[in-house]
Order: structure tokens, then C-alpha cells, then sequence
């Protein structure tokens, strides 16, 4: 022991001490190490409000705040009152006006003002209107342009009637009957728009083409002559 305390010693402390030094790291890394470990492999280990506080979500933040109202302006309306002309006097008045009625305006005798005198008499404005008329222009109507007239009343101005062929098909199919036609007879008494109204098929070309040779006396109207719209029945008969 003495000789141990002495200076000659020092190596065998020096050399105890490096080996005491190591230990004591190899010591303390080995705990920080389990105490990193534990948790990662046992995380139920750890105490549950820290774990709570660590995998909770934080808070949304708070909404915006609403936008303010629009401002609303109030525009001051005057009402008129008429309280006060509408109230009784507090006082009686010494003076009170008298109205007059003055009656109901005179009846008028000779009409509109200015007109009196255009018929000569106290017609009022009738009369003076019937006087300028009277005097004035006669304006005649314009005669239509066009007349409907009935097939008999054309009958009698037919200038040239040519009769129809009888189609040799219907005659040997017994077929007879009476075709009407549609025509406006021109200013100078030609057929014009010539159309079937009714009859039988086979006999209605027939009938169109001996019609379109026909002619009338133009139909005069005050002097004027004007189209005419009428009507013309072609008769097939096998007695004839």
C-alpha cells in the first residue's frame, strides 16, 4: 500500500483510471440509448396525455368575420299635411265674404265659332259643314277592281261557246255528269285562271280546254270595264 502511494506509482493509477473512464462511457451510452429505444419499441410506455397532446390536431383557425352591412340610407320624406287648412277657425270672424253664383255658362246657338256662316242659316256647324261639302268637288268611289258575278248572269254575254269533245274513254265507260269550273272573265272578255272546282276526272280536261276558247262581252262598271269572277258548268250528257 505504501509503496502504492508513492510517486513510482503513478503508472498504475494512470492506467486504472483510462479503463475506469471507458467503463463509465460504455455505461452512460448504454442507458441513453435504452431510453431512446423504449419508446420506439414500446410506445405504450409513454405516459398517454403526452401522446394525446402529440398526435391531436391543432385547432382550425376561427372564421373570418362577417362583412359589415351594407349602409342603408334614409332619405327624409315631407308629407304634407293639411291638418291645418282643414281645421275650424278658433275665432269667429267679424266679415264674412258673400259668393255669388254666377249660373251656368249660356248654351252655344250657332255651334263652332267661325263655321256660322258657311251654311247661311243657324245650323251651327252641321250645317256650315254639309254647306262646304255641298259646294265643294263630288269625289266618286273607284269601281272594284274585280266583280263576282253568277254563272246565269254571265250566260248572257257569252260571245262564242265552243262545245266540248266527249273523250272517247269515258263515253265507251258510260260516264257523263256535269263539270264545274272557276274563271275570271278579263277586261276584254278572255278566260283567265281557269280552275276545276268539281266532276268527274275523265271529263274535266275536256271541259278546261273547250272553255279556255270561249269569249264574253266585257262587263263595264261606271264606264270602266273590270275583271269578272264566276262560275261556268260544262254538261256531258251520252244522249247527245
Amino acid at each position: 500500500m505504501f509503496e502504492d502511494s508513492t510517486f513510482e506509482s503513478g503508472g498504475k493509477l494512470k492506467t486504472k483510471s483510462k479503463y475506469w473512464m471507458l467503463a463509465t462511457a460504455i455505461l452512460n451510452v448504454s442507458v441513453v440509448a435504452i431510453l431512446i429505444l423504449i419508446p420506439l419499441i414500446y410506445p405504450e410506455a409513454l405516459p398517454k396525455q403526452a401522446m394525446a397532446t402529440l398526435l391531436v390536431a391543432p385547432p382550425p383557425p376561427p372564421p373570418p368575420p362577417p362583412p359589415p352591412p351594407p349602409e342603408v340610407k334614409v332619405v327624409p320624406v315631407h308629407v304634407e299635411s293639411m291638418a291645418d287648412e282643414l281645421q275650424a277657425p278658433s275665432k269667429i270672424p267679424k266679415q264674412i265674404k258673400m259668393v255669388k253664383d254666377q249660373g251656368p255658362p249660356p248654351p252655344p246657338n250657332s255651334g263652332v265659332q267661325g263655321m256660322a256662316g258657311l251654311a247661311g242659316s243657324s245650323g251651327g256647324a252641321i250645317g256650315g259643314i254639309i254647306g262646304a261639302m255641298g259646294n265643294g268637288p263630288v269625289v266618286k268611289a273607284a269601281p272594284p277592281k274585280k266583280l263576282v258575278v253568277s254563272s246565269g248572269v254571265m250566260a248572257s254575254k257569252v260571245i262564242s261557246a265552243p262545245s266540248p269533245v266527249y273523250p272517247a274513254i269515258a263515253k265507251a265507260a258510260r260516264i257523263s255528269g256535269t263539270v264545274n269550273l272557276a274563271a275570271t272573265i278579263g277586261k276584254d272578255g278572255t278566260i283567265q285562271n281557269l280552275r276545276v272546282v268539281s266532276g268527274p276526272p275523265m271529263l274535266q280536261q275536256a271541259a278546261l280546254d273547250a272553255v279556255r276558247r270561249w269569249r264574253y262581252k266585257p262587263t263595264v262598271l261606271d264606264g270602266v270595264p273590270v275583271d269578272v269572277e264566276t262560275t261556268i258548268s260544262v254538261v256531258f250528257s251520252l244522249n247527245e
